[in-house]
């Protein structure tokens, strides 16, 4: 069987049951991310805690990777072949992050009052192992196809960035102003 590309959904009825799942789950084979969104009876959202296996990897990597190449003009080439890798590693990883903020900003809709969510980016040979963590502390679960999911996520960025773009239009529209609405100037006008 081929690997599946997932987000797997665990939602708990009651956000006190979330913890032990969340942690067990940043054992699972194919585990990317992971995340625990939690509501209050009354409403609130909290992002609980997040888990990402190999944070920081791209960072150090092209920081060495950097600084091997700078290693070929001298010290101090390898210095700032390190800092400019390590910057560009960096940016990759902040661009990871604010795509997964979207995506639990998508998501939050799901998270039942007075439960929690805790969502896998994971690579899944078998659903089995997601399964058995789910039966094992009452949740259920639903998995979308992480393209599919992508996309449901572009579009509701794009949708929140023509809003944006429509309230910011409105905001400096020219009003225009009558007779009454100022002082009268032209030819002939004190």
């Amino acid at each position: 069987m081929s690997e599946q590309h997932n987000a797997v959904l665990l939602t708990f009825p009651d956000a006190a049951d979330w913890r032990p799942a969340f942690e067990e789950a940043q054992h699972l084979p194919g585990l990317r991310v992971a995340a625990a969104l939690e509501r209050s009876t009354d409403g609130v959202l909290d992002i609980k805690d997040t888990f990402t296996r190999g944070a920081g990897v791209a960072t150090v990597g092209s920081g060495l990777l950097g600084g091997l190449v700078g290693l070929l003009a001298g010290p101090v080439g390898m210095l700032l072949g390190f800092a400019a890798g390590a910057a560009l590693g960096n940016a990759a990883e902040e661009r990871y992050a604010s795509e997964a903020g979207a995506a639990l900003i998508v998501l939050s809709t799901r998270v039942p009052d007075g439960g929690a969510l805790v969502v896998l980016e994971m690579r899944e040979a078998s659903p089995g192992p997601a399964d058995d963590l789910a039966a094992r502390h009452g949740a259920t679960v639903e998995r979308i196809d992480a393209h599919t999911f992508t996309e449901q996520v572009r579009a509701a960025e794009k949708k929140a960035g023509e809003q944006r773009a429509a309230e910011h239009s409105k905001e400096h529209q020219p009003t225009a102003q009558g007779p009454a609405d100022g002082p009268a100037e032209g030819p002939g006008k004190a």
